[in-house]
């Protein structure tokens, strides 16, 4: 596996999982001219913008790269809808495909694709009101098809808190298995021993070629490597970001600056490879002294996992901790950004936001509010238990207390075996029956 292809893992003669991604590509061309498939490598972006487009430029050849960059027009050569994969190769073909759409291209025409945003240096028009950007994940839980869904994020969000149901063979040794499996396509259909060496390459491509590719300049890249790392243990943590840099760095009296940590947070975040989840500062409730610090999570798990060299065994036995301060275990923090990875995707689709809720002094906490476009909110609580406790509904009913009729649904999603709603209202939902 060459240089230039090493992050372009996934096999032609894989079979392809469908995802939630497929419905809203299509729904977009359907009535409108251009989409733009936003996400980190290896996602599986380009299989799936594919199976809606009848003409491809791949913009990592280097052929096809030298071609536009001497005559971005070309792109406009083919029958639509015609696929640019990695446009921000390319910059200017973004203002090509802007330019057409602006002089009427017709709906279903253009699908972009691109893992890294821009440099800030770099000048292309937004393409705002014309090209609709959508984010694209690592393959959810549903789109593993590990079991059957029976419980509908959509219908949860919709606040009829009708009946809960369903049960599920998947276990908490399951989950620890798909988490560490990842959701890159590619990635996780491999052997185990084959799928680290996939992961540790996918983490060294970024420091040596993706950071780099998107206009980065990394002048040490081992302090980047150990800043990630870090930052992988501080998974599902709002750790402070001086935190995450003393962390990185442990007696060590040369380290690296605060600016110098911004930045490597800011060039981690161009490549897509951080997706941290936002506070909730709900502007319509009297909720005073909130939390604003951003809940940590890389895009996927498994990456965290790899960073601090979490095994199966270690995972399973609590042994070998990352030292951060945090609530509970490491797999329970792995295990809550495998289900942030799950409801994000499943919350696009129903076109929700995802943030995190908490008070100042932490007295109360839930670690998902997704947000409707008429600003109600579904509130979930993430749990790797099989039993509820009293405690794990605390904030979730304080918060509906507080804010009559704007808590559409309150939910734990855990690792049980069954899908059923308390006395309280709550639903308790094993994560591998969410589904859309």
């Amino acid at each position: 596996m060459d240089q230039q292809n090493s992050v372009k893992w996934y096999s032609k003669t894989m079979a392809y999982l469908s995802r939630v991604m497929d419905q809203t590509i299509a729904d977009v061309l359907e009535g409108l001219p251009a989409v733009s498939i936003e996400g980190a490598k290896g996602v599986g972006k380009t299989e799936t913008a594919s199976k809606h487009a009848r003409w491809t430029y791949e913009l990592d050849r280097t052929t096809t790269k030298s071609d536009l960059a001497d005559n971005p027009e070309l792109v406009l050569a083919g029958t639509h809808p015609i696929l640019i994969d990695e446009w921000q190769l390319v910059p200017p073909v973004w203002d090509v495909v802007r330019r057409a759409v602006d002089k009427g291209a017709e709906p279903g025409s253009f699908i972009l694709t691109g893992s890294a945003e821009l440099p800030s240096g770099a000048r292309v028009h937004s393409g705002a009101g014309r090209i609709v950007s959508v984010v694209m994940r690592p393959l959810s839980l549903p789109e593993r098809q590990i079991e059957t869904p029976s419980v509908s994020l959509a219908s949860l969000l919709d606040g009829g808190r009708g009946e809960i149901s369903g049960s599920t063979v998947i276990t908490p040794v399951d989950y620890v298995h798909e988490i560490l499996a990842s959701g890159f396509p590619a990635i996780r259909s491999a052997p185990d021993r084959q799928r680290r060496r996939l992961l540790d390459s996918y983490l060294a491509a970024i420091v040596t070629k993706d950071i780099p590719e998107a206009g980065g300049n990394v002048r040490r890249p081992a302090a980047l490597r150990s800043w990630l790392a870090a930052y992988g243990a501080a998974t599902a943590t709002i750790a402070s970001y001086s935190t995450i840099l003393d962390a990185a760095t442990p007696g060590e009296s040369d380290k690296p600056t605060k600016t110098t940590a911004m930045n490597y947070r800011d060039l981690l975040a161009r490549v897509r490879v951080l997706e941290p989840v936002p506070a909730w500062i709900p502007t319509f409730a009297h909720l005073k002294r909130l939390g604003q610090g951003p809940k940590h999570h890389l895009v996927d798990p498994a990456l965290a996992a790899r960073l601090v060299g979490a095994t199966f065994e270690s995972l399973i036995q609590g042994r070998d901790e990352p030292v951060f301060p945090r609530d509970g275990t490491f797999l329970g923090a792995l295990f809550e950004s495998l289900a942030v990875q799950t409801v994000r995707v499943l919350a696009d689709a129903c076109e929700g936001s995802v943030f995190h809720f908490r008070t100042f002094e932490d007295r109360q906490e839930v670690d998902i509010i997704v947000q409707r476009p008429d600003f109600r909110v579904l509130a979930v609580e993430v749990k790797f238990s099989q039993q509820v406790r009293p405690d794990d509904v605390t904030s979730l009913n304080w918060l509906e207390a507080q804010m009559p009729g704007r808590v559409v649904d309150k939910v734990i999603l855990n690792t049980s075996d069954r899908a059923y709603r308390r006395k309280d209202g709550v639903a308790v939902v094993p994560l591998a029956l969410l589904g859309q």
